[in-house]
This record gives C-alpha cells, sequence and structure tokens, in this order.
C-alpha cells in the first residue's frame, strides 16, 4: 500500500533561461536606485495631488481619465504608511521624511521592468525566432524614454505594461484555441485578455486604443472560423458568447467596479465637489451633506427654498435677489424697468432664499398637511428677504438684448401689471403626476404669461457691471431657442416655513435646516454622473514650455526636463534612444514599402516567398504596425496639449516591429551565406550602438552621476533638445 514511497517524488520543470534573465535585468534597470532623486519629478506633482486625497478619503475630479492608475498610485502610498500630508506645489520640492518615495514609485517602476519580459514573449507566440524576441526584448531595456517614464509616479508605464499583456493574453489565447478550444488553458488566457483590456483602459483612455485593435484581430479570427466547416453552428455560437463574454461583459463589469472602489474610498467632501450636481454632493460626508442632511424630500406650497444652476460652469451659483434695481439707463442708452435685480449669485448667501407660493392663497408657511408641488403646478416664487415676487416681462435683458429681463416686481403704480407665474416642469420625471423633490428633481420654470424659460446667461461667461455687484445674468429665455443645462434648476437647501410673519421669517431663513429625511444616490447614479464630467469637463489648455506636437515624436525633436537638482548639474530628462527611433521609423517604412511590393507581386501571381512567411509577416505586421498606427494617428485629432511621453505606447509596438523587418530580411533576402554573415555582423554593430547610446545618455535618464557643463553640452545632439545648463 506504501510502495509508492520506495521511490523518490520527483519534480520537473522547464525555465527559460532568457525569460529569467530579461526579467531579472528589467527590475534592475527600473529599480536601482528609485528613491533617487527625493523630491518631485515633473508630474508628480500633478498625480501626487490624488494619492494625497486617496490617503484622506476626499472626492475629487480628474478629467484626464478613469480612476484605476491613480488608486495603483495610491495602492503603492498605502503599503509604504503614506499618511497623504504633504504639499504637492512644486516641482523639484524636496519630500518630506513622511512620504514613502520607494513605495510610491515601486509599482510603475515594476510595471515597466516586466514590459521587458512581455516583448519577448509576444514575438515567440507571434512565431519568430527567439533570437528575434531577445532582440525586442533588449531594445525595450535599452530604451532611456521607457527608463525614465517607469522610474516615477506616472502612469504611462502602467498602460504600456496593461496593453502588452493583453496583446500578450489574446496571442496565447489564439495559439491554444489551435488544438484545444474551451479547455482551462484557453479560458485562462482569454479572460486575462479581456482584464487586461479593461485595465489598460482604467489607467488611461489611451488603452481604449489597444483594445479596439485587439476587438477588431478578434473579429476577423471569428469571420475566419464561420467559414469552417468543420466547426458546427452549435460551436460557433459558443465561440461568440465566450468572447463577447471575455472580450465585452467581463471588461465593462470591471470598468465599472474600478468606479465602485473609487467612489466607496473617496466618501468626504472635498475641493472638487463644486463642479457635481447637489444630490452628489449631499452623499459625500461634510460639505454640502452637513447643510442638507435630514431635509424634507418633497417641496410642498410655502417650502423654502435655494435653487442651484445644474450647469455649474463656470461656478456653480443659486438664483439671488437683493434690494438694489436694475438702473433707468444702461450705459448703452437702452432703458431697464427699474425693477429689483434677480442674479445668479456663486457663493451661499441668505438673499438665496425663495418661497414657493401658491397663486390662489396668500400664505406664506406650509399646511398641515403639506400639499406637494407637481409638475405642471403654476407656482409664485417669493424672495424670502425682501418678499418680492419673481417676474419677467417683454423688456430687453442688460446684457442679452435678445432676451427677457428678470427681477423682482415693484409695484410704481404705471402701466407695467406683475407678471409673475411660472410653471414647473419636472425634467427627469417618471410620469407628469411627479412631486417636486429636494435636490433629486431637475426643474424648468416656464413662465405662463410669455413662454419664457428661467436661464442663468452669465455662466456663459458674462458678469454684471458694478451695479450688479458682478454677479452672473438671469434672463428669461425663449424655448424656441432650445435646450440647454443653463435653463435647469435644482434645489439644494430646503425647509418647510413656519413664520407667517415677515421678521419671523427672517429669522427663519439665518438658521440651519434640519429634517429627518436623507436623500442617497444609487452607484449608478453617481457613476453616470462622474463619467460624464470626466469626458466633457474642459481644464484650460495652456501653452506648455514641453509640449510638443505628433510630428515632433518621430524624430524626437523634442525633450522634456524632469528634474534639476538645486545645487549641480544632475538632471532627468524624458529622452529617448535615438538609434533605437531611427531604426523604429525604418523599420516601419520598411515594413509598408516591402508590404506593397509582396502584395503587388502576388496580384501578378509572383510568390517571392512561402505562404507560412508570408502570413506570419502579414499577422505580426498587423498587430505591430497597426498597435503602432492606433496609438499615435489619434493624437493628430486631439486639440489638447500634448507631451512626448503621449507618444510611448505607439513606441513600445513601434520597438517590436524591429526583430520582425531583421529576421524576414535575413531569411529571405539574404540567401547566401555570406549576405547572411554579413547582415549578422551589421546587426551586432547595430546593436552595440545601440547600447552606446543607451550609456551615454544613462547620467540624464537616472539623474546620476552629476556631469560637467562641457559633458551636459556634448548630449545636446539635436538644437531642439533643451539640454539644461547653469550659467557659470
Amino acid at each position: 500500500m506504501l510502495g509508492f514511497l520506495k521511490k523518490p517524488v520527483v519534480v520537473t520543470a522547464e525555465i527559460n533561461v532568457n525569460l529569467v534573465a530579461l526579467t531579472v535585468m528589467g527590475l534592475i534597470s527600473r529599480l536601482w536606485g528609485l528613491s533617487y532623486p527625493r523630491a518631485v519629478v515633473f508630474d508628480e506633482v500633478y498625480y501626487g495631488q490624488f494619492i494625497s486625497l486617496y490617503m484622506k478619503r476626499i472626492f475629487f475630479v480628474d478629467d484626464s481619465g478613469p480612476p484605476f492608475g491613480h488608486m495603483l498610485l495610491a495602492l503603492g502610498g498605502y503599503l509604504g504608511g503614506f499618511d497623504g500630508n504633504f504639499l504637492w506645489n512644486r516641482i523639484g520640492a524636496e519630500y518630506s521624511m513622511n512620504v514613502p518615495v520607494w513605495s510610491l514609485r515601486l509599482l510603475p517602476a515594476l510595471a515597466g521592468a516586466l514590459c521587458v519580459p512581455l516583448a519577448y514573449q509576444i514575438l515567440v507566440e507571434l512565431q519568430l525566432s527567439h533570437c528575434a524576441a531577445l532582440g525586442a526584448a533588449l531594445l525595450i531595456l535599452f530604451e532611456n524614454s521607457l527608463i525614465t517614464q517607469s522610474r516615477f509616479m506616472l502612469l504611462e508605464s502602467i498602460l504600456i505594461f496593461f496593453i502588452l499583456l493583453a496583446v500578450l493574453s489574446y496571442l496565447k489565447f489564439y495559439n491554444v484555441q489551435r488544438h484545444s478550444s474551451f479547455s482551462g488553458c484557453w479560458w485562462f488566457w482569454l479572460l486575462l485578455t479581456g482584464a487586461a483590456c479593461s485595465c489598460a483602459v482604467g489607467v488611461k483612455y489611451m488603452g481604449l486604443f489597444t483594445y479596439m485593435l485587439l476587438l477588431a484581430i478578434a473579429g476577423l479570427h471569428f469571420w475566419h472560423m464561420i467559414g469552417d466547416q468543420n466547426i458546427s453552428n452549435v460551436s460557433l455560437m459558443c465561440h461568440f458568447l465566450a468572447r463577447g463574454l471575455a472580450l465585452v461583459i467581463i471588461p465593462m463589469a470591471m470598468y465599472l467596479s474600478f468606479f465602485y472602489v473609487h467612489l466607496a474610498l473617496l466618501y468626504r467632501s472635498g475641493p472638487h465637489d463644486q463642479i457635481m450636481t447637489s444630490a452628489f454632493q449631499a452623499s459625500l460626508e461634510g460639505g454640502l451633506a452637513r447643510i442638507t442632511q435630514g431635509q424634507p424630500l418633497e417641496v410642498a406650497y410655502g417650502s423654502q427654498i435655494t435653487l442651484r444652476n445644474v450647469l455649474g460652469k463656470p461656478v456653480q451659483c443659486w438664483l439671488h435677489s437683493h434690494t438694489n434695481t436694475y438702473p433707468i439707463r444702461y450705459e448703452n442708452g437702452r432703458g431697464s424697468s427699474h425693477q429689483q435685480q434677480v442674479t445668479c449669485y456663486p457663493f451661499k448667501d441668505v438673499n438665496n432664499w425663495w418661497i414657493v407660493k401658491d397663486p390662489g392663497m396668500q400664505q406664506l408657511v406650509v399646511s398641515n398637511p403639506p400639499r406637494p408641488v407637481r409638475h405642471g403646478h403654476i407656482v409664485q416664487l417669493v424672495h424670502g428677504i425682501t418678499t418680492r415676487y419673481l417676474n419677467t416681462h417683454d423688456v430687453a435683458a442688460p446684457l442679452s438684448p435678445h432676451s427677457q429681463e428678470v427681477s423682482c416686481y415693484i409695484d410704481y403704480n404705471i402701466s407695467m401689471p406683475a407678471q409673475n407665474l411660472w410653471r414647473v416642469e419636472i425634467l427627469n420625471r417618471e410620469s407628469d403626476t411627479d412631486v417636486w423633490k429636494t435636490i433629486l428633481s431637475e426643474v424648468r420654470f416656464v413662465h405662463v404669461n410669455t413662454s419664457a424659460v428661467l436661464k442663468a446667461r452669465g455662466l456663459s461667461g458674462a458678469s454684471l457691471p458694478e451695479w450688479g455687484y458682478r454677479q452672473l445674468e438671469v434672463v428669461g429665455e425663449k424655448l424656441s431657442k432650445g435646450y440647454h443645462q443653463s435653463m435647469v434648476w435644482n434645489v439644494e437647501e430646503h425647509r418647510y416655513g413656519k413664520s407667517q410673519e415677515q421678521k419671523e421669517r427672517e429669522v427663519e431663513l439665518h438658521s440651519p435646516t434640519q429634517m429627518d429625511i436623507s436623500k442617497n444616490l444609487s452607484f449608478m447614479a453617481k457613476f453616470s454622473e462622474l463619467q460624464w464630467k470626466i469626458l466633457t469637463l474642459k481644464t484650460e489648455d495652456t501653452e506648455h514650455k514641453y509640449s510638443s506636437s505628433a510630428l515632433d515624436w518621430i524624430t524626437m525633436d523634442t525633450n522634456i526636463a524632469y528634474w534639476l537638482h538645486p545645487t549641480s548639474g544632475a538632471q532627468i530628462h524624458l529622452l529617448g534612444n535615438v538609434v533605437t527611433w531611427t531604426s523604429a521609423n525604418v523599420a516601419v517604412l520598411g515594413y509598408t514599402c516591402l508590404s506593397l511590393w509582396y502584395l503587388i507581386r502576388r496580384r501578378r501571381k509572383i510568390y517571392d516567398i512561402p505562404e507560412g512567411a508570408w502570413q506570419l509577416w502579414v499577422s505580426a505586421g498587423a498587430l505591430c504596425l497597426g498597435g503602432w498606427a492606433v496609438n499615435y494617428l489619434p493624437f493628430f485629432l486631439m486639440e489638447k496639449t500634448l507631451f512626448l511621453y503621449h507618444y510611448l505606447p505607439a513606441l513600445a509596438f513601434q520597438i517590436l516591429l524591429i526583430p520582425v523587418v531583421l529576421q524576414h530580411l535575413s531569411e529571405h533576402l539574404c540567401r547566401s551565406l555570406l549576405l547572411k554573415s554579413m547582415f549578422s555582423a551589421l546587426i551586432v554593430a547595430w546593436f552595440s550602438s545601440v547600447y552606446f547610446v543607451y550609456r551615454t545618455f544613462s547620467p540624464v535618464t537616472y539623474g546620476e552621476p552629476s556631469l560637467s557643463v562641457t559633458e551636459l553640452k556634448a548630449l545636446r545632439w539635436k538644437d531642439s533638445w533643451n539640454i539644461l545648463i547653469r550659467k557659470q
């Protein structure tokens, strides 16, 4: 029974020494001296702010992309025990002792290091030789720009890692499928492809380019499967559903999960709240939630409310009035109604309070039981402090002569009757009998007499002159001019009015609101709003000293100075390996020209290379050249400030193309032994030059050793490079 113990248990394993060696070298090149410099390097000043906010659980919005990459950087801070207390206000600022620099930079460095073995495995899966795969990995290893970008709290190395992981996973899946569909290994690589794509998109929206490329390749492969008569209809349907699940459904679910974790972590109110809706702000701890917690949910006749404009750009503002009137005549000679001013005021103020009045009754308090206001009801809005009614009429607005003036009506005993009836229209209603709800309802006020809509016109940028205290203009806009968010309002603060006397009501308006009904947004509602803000929020693009155009990247006519030592000549630059970048451009040009030549010849029924070699050439090129194109060409259409690091994902694919072209030239164009020997010698010389350039620029890649003025001048290989040289 125990006979099996008579023989030793033997475990055998295949170890790819190339892969192990490349991984070790990648780790050394990216992790060596990772804490140096112990100062803020370039965009660390930007991402560091978000890390601090994660540590403090304070909500923020970053319009540069989804939150997954930020969360990974914050994970490094969490593992290092960072408390978030550091002022990220200046590039070059020395880190205090509470900032775990090594831990914060660790994940980007690991991602950058793992790109080296990933490059090797991708070419192996493309059926290229191990020699070609080794060459690709070494080119990634000795690429100065990729090293620099992976050694700091930046996202590009993480993005490239997930992109390459997605490509490798799909190639593994495709190769496994040839002999064992629906096996455990098959499912693993297919699911990992979708997960890696989702992570890439979750780091930066640039990951969407590679995701779309892989979906297109997967679609093409499935199209070929449809033509295979050996595959049954049931099997085809299973393949389709499996791909749909792994490449579409799961990535979407993961993408949602990134936001779920993000919102779960950031539950406290912060400086970015103001661009979100009142409902979103009220769901955060502190801030608006402290004011609105427990307010009545349903707006009733007699309710005291503040009305916030939903647009919230360029600043949030509330419907406001004060005792001052419009001037009798404006600067341009036009006359006004001389009625009480109504504006949109970007600060909380007692003059933002309004009372919802039933036109058929005189009381300004909530009855018992309260009578809720519903969609389509006619109301009057009474200004809480001055008790004058919100009014509009056929008088030109002060800054917008084609729109109607909005005022609070003063009876001057002239032939200008009050026109103060407004119809409440709930835009996000579920039925025509919906009740007007605090925070949740988005409403439009339509003037009964003129059909004009209450609109915060000043949100377009113009503000009233000194007589209007530079507040934002409110007008009556004709409905025929179309819908705009500046026409939409929501109740932010709300209480049930109890005081009929004006003096008592003024005291009531100054007091805080407290009731017993809370309002919570669902996750999907918060996700939808946050996603929309990320996609539509526009930060002012200013010209940056190191910004560049997409055309500058190919020839590397630009660089970025990341860090300069305060006293010595030590500095760090984002600069690529000139030999590698030039070779990559030649590879793209060579592949394109050679492919066109082959296509023309094949059209003439002339086959220069075997069919297997042609299929390898096409498949490898579609992936590498396609990856370069989809990650580079879209930047020509983007209206944003661009930097050299935006090119790095495209560069990674371009580098993978070099060994593809070199192996093809060696196997199919160098036909004699002499030519092969000469070609091999040229490749060795070329690789030596790649390593030479890597070593030459290492001081400005790693920031040490410090170089003299003469040595720095010697590194300015192009006049357009901005190598920093201190004045003597």
